[in-house]
C-alpha cells in the first residue's frame, strides 16, 4: 500500500516537473507580433492613395517591431475595392530588415498572381469552419474550400511562399452553424495532412471569451505540438487585454493586431468588431522605451486614413 502511495506521489511530482519545464520553455520563447494594415483598412469606403499605404507599411517595417506585415490581398476589386492596388503597394515596399510580408488570397487565381512576387513570404488563406461565412467570404462551401487549398498548395509548391491557413470562426459563429472544438481539430488535422504547417486561429466575429480562448488554444497546441499557431482575435478594447493574456497563458507566442484596433471582415456581419490594438500588444510584450515609436506608428496610421481628397 505504501509503495502504491509513493508511486502515485512520484507520478504527481514528475507531472508537475514536466509542466514547470514546459512553462519555462514557453516563457523563454520570443513573442512575435504581426501587424495587419490590410485588415485595418479593407472596409474603409474611400480609396486610400497607394503612396499613403506604401509610406505607412514602410514605417511599420522601419520600426523593426514586427515579425510580419499583412499588407494586402489579391482578391476581386469588386469584392474589396480598397485592395485593388496591392501589386502597386508591393512594388513600393522596401524590405530593409527581416520583417516578412503576407498577402491574403481566396482562390487559385490569387495564388497564381502572387507566386512570382519574391517580396511576399506568406500567402494567407481564410478557411472558415462555418458554412454561412465560407459562402459570404469566398462564395464556396467548406468542402470546395478544402479542394481550393489542395490546388493552391500545388500552385505554390515550386515557389518560395508558405501557406498560412486562417481558421475563421474558430471560436464559434453568429449564424447558428454547427461548432465545437472537435470540428476545429478535425479541420486542422485534415489541412495539416496537405502539408500545411502554419495556422492562424481567428475569432472573426468576437465570439470568444478569455476562458474559451484559453481552453481551445491549450487543446490545439497539445494536440498538434509540431504545428505553428498564431491568434487573430477581434474584440472590444475593454476586453482585449484579458483575451491576450488568455492566449499567452495557453502557450501562444504569435499575436496579430492592427494599430488603433481598426478593421474587421466586411463579410462577417453587419456590425464589425475591431482587431486587437497593436499598441496594446507592443506595450504588453515590448519594452516601455519603445513608447515614442509606438506613438509615431499611431500618428502614421492616422495620417494614412485621414488623407485629404
Amino acid at each position: 500500500m505504501q509503495n502504491c502511495v509513493r508511486s502515485e506521489r512520484e507520478l504527481v511530482l514528475s507531472k508537475r516537473w514536466l509542466l514547470q519545464e514546459k512553462l519555462k520553455r514557453m516563457s523563454n520563447k520570443a513573442i512575435q507580433l504581426i501587424e495587419c494594415p490590410r485588415d485595418a483598412i479593407q472596409g474603409i469606403h474611400d480609396f486610400i492613395p497607394t503612396t499613403k499605404k506604401v509610406a505607412y507599411i514602410n514605417q511599420l517595417i522601419d520600426s523593426n517591431f514586427f515579425y510580419c506585415i499583412d499588407f494586402g490581398s489579391f482578391v476581386s476589386p469588386k469584392a474589396v475595392a480598397q485592395m485593388q492596388d496591392t501589386e502597386q503597394v508591393l512594388a513600393g515596399i522596401e524590405k530593409k530588415n527581416e520583417t516578412k510580408l503576407l498577402a491574403i488570397i481566396v482562390n487559385e487565381r490569387g495564388a497564381e498572381i502572387a507566386k512570382p512576387m519574391d517580396k511576399i513570404d506568406f500567402l494567407g488563406y481564410p478557411f472558415s469552419i462555418s458554412e454561412t461565412f465560407q459562402r459570404r467570404n469566398a462564395n464556396s462551401t467548406i468542402a470546395e474550400s478544402f479542394q481550393r487549398v489542395e490546388q493552391i498548395k500545388n500552385i505554390t509548391a515550386s515557389g518560395k511562399q508558405e501557406i498560412v491557413i486562417y481558421i475563421s470562426m474558430a471560436f464559434g459563429n453568429p449564424y447558428r452553424d454547427p461548432w465545437n472544438t472537435d470540428l476545429v481539430l478535425k479541420w486542422i488535422e485534415e489541412l495539416s495532412e496537405l502539408g500545411i504547417f502554419r495556422f492562424s486561429i481567428a475569432d472573426t466575429t468576437s465570439e470568444a471569451s478569455p476562458e474559451s480562448i484559453r481552453r481551445l488554444l491549450t487543446l490545439i497546441t497539445n494536440t498538434f505540438p509540431a504545428l505553428e499557431f498564431r491568434v487573430h482575435l477581434h474584440s472590444k478594447e475593454e476586453n482585449a487585454l484579458s483575451k491576450i493574456e488568455a492566449a499567452y497563458d495557453a502557450g501562444c507566442r504569435i499575436f496579430e493586431g492592427a494599430i488603433m484596433g481598426y478593421g474587421g471582415c466586411p463579410f462577417a456581419q453587419n456590425d464589425l468588431v475591431g482587431n486587437i490594438p497593436t499598441e496594446m500588444l507592443l506595450r504588453r510584450f515590448k519594452n516601455v522605451e519603445n513608447e515614442h515609436t509606438t506613438q509615431a506608428l499611431l500618428e502614421g496610421f492616422q495620417e494614412m486614413i485621414l488623407f485629404k481628397k
